[in-house]
């Protein structure tokens, strides 16, 4: 059977995404959590998730032999299809400001930065359900449409470089991207495993989806 690759960079949260995939794709794909790239280049969907600071995150990537060389070969080169969850998300942008400034993968160009506190009643981190827009028709986030209710954690954000590449839009501070989309690759900046029936259909539709 085909499978999905979740990828194990010892980022935290990946057990929740794994039950979520494992009931979206029942039936229709395995789900194998794995930092192999010998399985990330046979996947025929990816997943990044990703839970802490993006400096981390990336530096977990590439401490694993071969993982973003396989991502990159897989996603960019092959178009397999790729979704990014929280951090996986941050991950596209072309830097992170987190800690300093790390490079991203730099796939869907932008910088990942600090959420506005325009006043002292908006709590940062960015935590519970709030609502994301849809500003951009995608089939992977038709369970959204027009507009959902989904879970967020998180104090820092993707600003796409293009705004054409902003999927969908959240209210919280400022009116920032929760979720980007370009060709094969879809990023949300909520937590799907985390939105209940929208998370899961988020997920069953990316598991259908060919792009």
């Amino acid at each position: 059977m085909s499978f999905v690759a979740l990828i194990d960079y010892g980022s935290g949260n990946i057990r929740s995404v794994e039950k979520a995939l494992a009931v979206a794709a029942a039936g229709r794909m395995d789900v194998r959590t794995t930092d192999k790239p010998e399985h990330i280049a046979a996947a025929d969907r990816i997943v990044l998730p990703g839970q802490g600071a993006f400096a981390d995150c990336m530096n977990g990537l590439k401490a694993r032999e071969g993982v973003v060389e396989a991502l990159t070969e897989a996603v960019r080169q092959r178009g397999v299809p790729f979704l990014g969850i929280c951090v996986g998300m941050q991950l596209l942008a072309d830097r992170g400001l987190e800690f300093g400034e790390t490079p991203g993968l730099g796939w869907i160009g932008g910088v990942c930065r600090p959420l506005a506190r325009t006043n002292a009643s908006i709590r940062i981190p960015h935590m519970g359900w709030n609502a994301a827009r849809v500003t951009k028709p995608h089939p992977v986030l038709d369970a959204l449409v027009p507009q959902a209710h989904v879970f967020f954690m998180h104090s820092f954000i993707h600003a796409p470089a293009d705004m054409a590449d902003i999927a969908t839009q959240t209210d919280h501070g400022e009116t920032f991207a929760s979720a980007v989309a370009r060709d094969n690759i879809v990023g949300v900046q909520f937590h799907p495993e985390k939105s209940q029936d929208k998370g899961l259909a988020l997920l069953s539709h990316f598991i259908g989806w060919r792009p």
